[in-house]
Parts: structure tokens; sequence; C-alpha cells
């Protein structure tokens, strides 16, 4: 009865990849700059598990004794979003970063899905989701007006308050613009942003919801699915794979995803779980919030032994994260950073695994774990197994 998880921090970068300045994200450094702005972390779970060694990192111990297995993966695939960072993890490689709109949609575009839709739109611009519809909000109520934004990400966002287009509508508007959003245009997701409250007290709600593009290779995923090995989502991550062999429950905040992963290893035999834990990004990246980060960095530390007073037998769990969101920066988008690794289980070897090539390794590393087929050769899919460097 074999039992694996990959559990993805997102956002939780631990500093530079060789090629982080090219995306314009020099100094960036998640983990080590948050550590540095609170006068060093103390995190004496995660410090005994290994984290300070995988990268210098002010305030944890680098000469601790780690019990968990430790290094650090590079992006390969080009970008730096959600999308890109769990598809690698699950094998798949992308050569071509996903097209981004730093200046807004083309309007013919804008003017189909308006058409498609029965509404028109309000902004078309890059923007902070909070500060889009504290200053479209009001506007959007009265004129009953999509508000669309991006970011830095390959991303096309329709927010709509909740009272004046309901959430049917809204993912229907969604749908549509996936349909749109293909070819010379194609973005890695639509996403949905209900908001609600009154203007000036406006607030999104946790009912967002994802349309990615489908993986365009096979994954890990794909993989287990062909093999009957059961798998189990947690957070979003059955957005960012279009659904693809993964069903997800949501969790709006870190402490549920936590819930539901102490709940899954408590009730599942056998299989593997895949969790994206979403608040580093979501609540404290975006929005440059560097005392909300450190609390939730102090708050999954105190989790770390629930964790691993579930963790029996066989189980393979590995801790890591997709891509860096540096909350010191001026920038309120993700930063291109390499991610951790800390593999943890009975049979887990504490083993040094240094600097991984790609994040590809994690899930290369599970698909061996359960006797799965290999991966096609790149470039649509890559990843070297570690797991005969830690398991016993």
């Amino acid at each position: 009865m074999k039992r694996a998880a990959i559990i993805v921090l997102d956002g939780l970068g631990i500093g530079p990849a060789p090629d982080t300045a090219a995306y314009g994200d020099a100094g960036s450094d998640t983990l080590g700059n948050v550590a540095r702005a609170v006068g060093g972390l103390r995190l004496p779970n995660l410090e005994r598990l290994g984290l300070g060694r995988c990268r210098p990192i002010p305030g944890l111990a680098p000469g601790v004794r780690p019990t968990a297995a430790h290094g650090v993966a590079l992006p390969r695939s080009q970008g730096k979003d959600s999308t890109t960072g769990h598809w690698e993890i699950c094998g798949v490689i992308l050569e071509r970063p996903f097209r981004t709109y730093p200046h807004g949609f083309p309007t013919s575009l804008l003017d189909d899905f308006a058409r498609r839709t029965g509404r028109g739109y309000l902004g078309n611009k890059a923007a902070s989701g909070t500060q889009i519809i504290a200053e479209l909000g009001a506007e959007h109520q009265r004129t009953g007006k999509w508000i669309v934004y991006t970011s830095a990400d390959s991303v096309f966002q329709v927010a709509a308050h909740e009272e004046t287009v309901g959430l049917d509508e809204l993912y229907r508007a969604c749908a549509i613009a996936r349909d749109l959003l293909v070819g010379e245009h194609a973005v890695s997701r639509v996403i949905a942003r209900p908001f609600a409250g009154k203007p000036g007290a406006y607030a999104r709600t946790p009912r967002r919801k994802d349309f990615s593009i489908e993986p365009v290779g096979t994954t890990l995923l794909d993989r287990l699915a062909a093999a009957g090995v059961p798998r189990i989502g947690i957070g979003k991550v059955d957005d960012l794979f279009a659904a693809r062999n993964i069903a997800s429950e949501h969790t709006p905040t870190n402490a549920d995803a936590y819930r539901l992963i102490e709940r899954a290893l408590d009730d599942t035999a056998a299989g593997f779980i895949f969790v994206n834990v979403i608040e580093f990004d979501q609540t404290w990246g975006h929005r440059n919030d560097v005392p909300g980060f450190h609390e939730g960095l102090q708050q999954l530390d105190a989790w770390i032994p629930r964790l691993e007073a579930r963790i029996t037998g066989d189980d393979l769990i590995i801790l890591t994260a997709d891509h860096g969101n540096d909350p010191t920066t001026p920038s309120t988008d993700h930063s291109r950073e390499a991610v951790p690794i800390l593999a943890l289980g009975p049979r887990v070897r504490p083993a040094a695994l240094g600097e991984r090539s790609t994040f590809a390794d994690m899930g290369a590393t599970v698909a061996e774990y359960f006797g799965v087929t290999p991966p096609p050769p790149p470039p649509l899919a890559a990843g070297t197994s570690f797991l005969a460097e830690v398991w016993a």
C-alpha cells in the first residue's frame, strides 16, 4: 500500500535561479528576504527538517542534522506562473512562456468577449486585483460591465460583484473567454474573480475559479491514472491541469489545506495526494504583506508535527513550491526563483539533494516510487528521479 504526496507551497521561492534577472526579478529571494525583513526566521520544525540547509536563510541554523532529504530545484520551463511550475513538477517542460499582455488585451478580442457574454467591459490593463476592484467596482455595479484585467502572468481575469452578476453567469463568461483565448492569444489561465461588499470596502470572495489550458504533454497525473493509482487533489490543482486526471477540493486558506491533508492521510490507504497551499502567494505575496507572510511561515512550522504524526510505513512526502512571490520587492507579481525540496518519510534518508536542474525531478521521483511508465523524452517531459538517493 503506497502513499505519496507533493505539497506545493505556492510562491515559497528560496532565492535566485540562474536566469532570475532575465525575468526582471533581480534581487528577489522570497524566503531569504522575508527572513532579513523580520530579523531572522524562527522555524524550529522546518529547521529540523533541513530548510536552512537547502540554501542559507537568516535565522535557520545551517549546521543542524536534518531529518528530511533536502535541496533545491531550479526552474527549467520558460515562465514563472503557477501553471508552468505545477506542470514542470509533473514532467511537462515549456520551451516558450505563455503569452502575457502587459498593455491589455486586443480590443477586437474584448469586443468579441462582450458580444458573446452580453456585457461590456472595464479596465483591460495589468493591475492588482484588490486595487482594480476598488477603482472600478462601483462603476461595474452601476453599469453591469465586467472588470477585465491581467498581471505580469499569462492570465485573463474577470471580476464581478456577486450581487451584480451571479456566479453561474461569471463562470459561463470565463468559459467563453477560455474558448476565445487560444492559438495566438492563448493564455495560461482565465480566472473568475468574484467579490462582495460596498464601495470603499470591497473584498474578493473565496469562490474564485480558474479555467486553465490543458497540459501540452503527458503529466505525472496522466501516468498515475493509466496505472490505476488513485489521485487526490487539495487546493486549486485541478484548475491548473484543466481537471485532467485530477479532481480537487479547493481551499481558501492554508489552514483549510492543512486540515484536508490531515484528513487525506487519515482516510487514504494508497494513492497520490497533490496539494496547492495558496496563501503565501494569493494572500501575502501578491499584496507585499511581509508580516502576514511571516505569520504564515510560523503557522506552517507549527503544523509540521501534525503532518509528521500521520506519515507511516512507506509514505513519501515532498514539500516544495512552484515559483517565488517576494513580498519585500516593489513588484506584487511572481518571481523567477529556485524552490526548496524537503522529502520525508519513515524510509527516507536525510540526504543532501543539492541543486536539481528542474522541478520535474520531483515528479519523476514519485513516478518511480509508484512504478509507473517513465516520461516521454524532452522537450515535452523530463526529470531525473532521486528516489535511489533517499530511499532506505
